[in-house]
């Protein structure tokens, strides 16, 4: 088939991010409040003679191109369970940190997942979807969903969140990425140093407050309730965090936290003029490599072009 498809997938912040103990798979037990942001990147597949992927956007050297890519690989997976052949020409334009907490990678698997299935015409439950996604990464159907969502296991169950109007976000972006393994890692050892386990278990408990507070419309109830396990860990493996989150806040943020495992910092904002003032200040102060705002929550992966 000739042609292509494009869907336009959002970044994601984590408003609340319980981390459990290390599970014998691997993974953390979580219970994260997930809610996508209006920074977007777009994926487009169309029909070629082998697989291939093209990354274009300013950190686009710090992308694989090959058959790692996550878009790459979420393709094969749709491929396979449709029984067709992934022959297809990968592009990404980023817009959303690379290595900066915000599933960038997660995002560009989910549109790579809804673009594809709608160039192959594939006529695939949603279920079914979520499950490739799941086996893809922990953050990849929440992509797809967008929204807000509480996600529970390793963050790949989802149950819907009720909210009510707009929340206005400030991102600060850091010059350099942190590997979300690492990062992890540096929790875990934290834990082990600190003998912290009873509080990481506490940390798996469901954000009742804050998803009341969500579904209030209410950012001056929300901003306290802010939480992430992960950031201590993130803070220790870039210290010059702290100057950055001091920043967002002395520049008039009701509250700013580490984006998921970072190092991006998410100053959450009164309204949106607040977070053109917040903003900037951020990009004044020298603290971050690049500053945007953003509004959330917004939904997950859709297509935006079908040629």
């Amino acid at each position: 088939m000739m042609g292509g498809a494009t869907a336009r997938v959002p970044a994601k912040i984590n408003l609340h991010l319980g981390v459990g103990p290390l599970r014998d798979d691997g993974f953390h037990e979580l219970s994260t409040l997930y809610c996508a942001l209006s920074l977007y990147d777009d994926v487009t597949v169309r029909a070629a003679d082998e697989l291939s992927v093209t990354v274009h956007g300013e950190s686009r050297r710090q992308v694989p191109s090959d058959a790692t890519n996550l878009a790459a690989r979420a393709v094969v997976a749709l491929a396979a369970h449709a029984g067709t052949d992934p022959r297809v020409e990968i592009t990404i334009n980023k817009s959303i940190p690379v290595a900066g907490g915000m599933a960038g990678g997660s995002a560009d698997a989910a549109g790579a997942l809804v673009a594809a299935a709608r160039l192959w015409r594939l006529d695939i439950e949603r279920d079914e979807l979520l499950a490739i996604a799941a086996d893809l990464g922990s953050d990849v159907p929440f992509s797809v969903v967008g929204g807000a969502a509480l996600g529970t296991g390793r963050g790949e169950r989802l149950l819907p969140v009720l909210h009510r109007g707009e929340m206005h976000w400030v991102l600060a972006v850091a010059g350099t990425g942190l590997s979300t393994p690492d990062v992890y890692r540096e929790i875990d050892r934290l834990r082990a140093r600190d003998d912290a386990d009873r509080p990481a278990a506490a940390g798996v408990a469901r954000p009742d407050a804050l998803m009341q507070a969500l579904a209030s419309g209410d950012v001056h109830a929300v901003a306290p309730l802010l939480h992430n396990d992960l950031q201590p860990a993130a803070l220790s493996l870039q210290p010059m965090l702290r100057r950055t989150l001091r920043a967002g806040r002395e520049a008039g943020a009701l509250a700013g936290m580490v984006s998921g495992s970072g190092p991006t910092c998410a100053f959450l904002c009164a309204d949106a003029d607040a977070a053109v003032s917040v903003a900037a200040e951020l990009s004044g102060s020298g603290v971050a490599k690049a500053v945007r705002t953003a509004s959330g929550p917004v939904p997950g992966a859709r297509l935006v072009q079908n040629n």
